[in-house]
């Protein structure tokens, strides 16, 4: 099989360019590794020990312009997530709070996971053809690619609610209904994952 020029000459113009550079021989405390040990420890020994101290004065109510740890302290403190994040979805309304969603079937034909479950019928208003009898979107499935949004002709479907909770101890309380993706309340997974964990203890 003959090679192509191009791939041919780029071949010969690496094997020109191509230099072997001998590996460095470590010393004897390289080889046993532990001074990097006991610097690792010590570097770990000092955060452990300065957070420490300055948790505690922040309890007795001192130093608290002095950040403690280098972390956030979730759940008690939360960072708000940018705004282009994709989150939980939600469903817009029109000024009559019906949904903009028109049922063409768009987004339920992107999807690559699949995870959106759309049954259309006839809207009452002649200038509407369709709307959603359901929505049903499965975030157990979903990727969060945000395709949905893109590909909605009608600007109907979101990914801003800025919702990160969604998880949850039974496959069925992941999906989400027309109801909750018009009106997205950020306690539906806590009240959900209680009440999935109620269900799963009584068994």
């Amino acid at each position: 099989m003959e090679l192509c020029p191009a791939y041919a000459t780029i071949c010969a113009l690496m094997a020109i360019k191509t230099k072997t550079v001998a590996r460095p021989k470590l010393n004897f405390w390289q080889q046993i590794y532990i001074p990097e040990i006991l610097r690792g420890v010590w570097i770990t020994g000092g955060h452990f020990w300065k957070n420490l101290f300055f948790h505690t004065m922040h309890w007795l109510g001192l130093f608290k312009a002095i950040r403690a740890g280098v972390t956030i302290m979730y759940p008690e403190e939360k960072r708000k997530p940018p705004s282009r994040l994709r989150t939980r979805h939600r469903l817009t309304k029109r000024h009559d709070e019906t949904p903009r969603c028109v049922a063409c079937m768009m987004c339920e034909t992107v999807c690559p996971a699949k995870c959106i479950t759309i049954v259309a019928e006839e809207h009452p208003d002649v200038n509407i053809e369709k709307r959603p009898k359901s929505f049903d979107i499965d975030l157990g499935k979903c990727v969060f690619c945000g395709f949905c949004v893109e590909a909605c002709p009608e600007d109907a479907i979101r990914m801003d609610t800025q919702i990160l909770d969604m998880a949850s101890y039974t496959r069925e309380s992941m999906k989400l209904d027309i109801v909750e993706l018009l009106n997205p309340n950020p306690l539906y997974a806590k009240v959900a994952a209680d009440k999935d964990l109620k269900k799963v203890l009584s068994n």
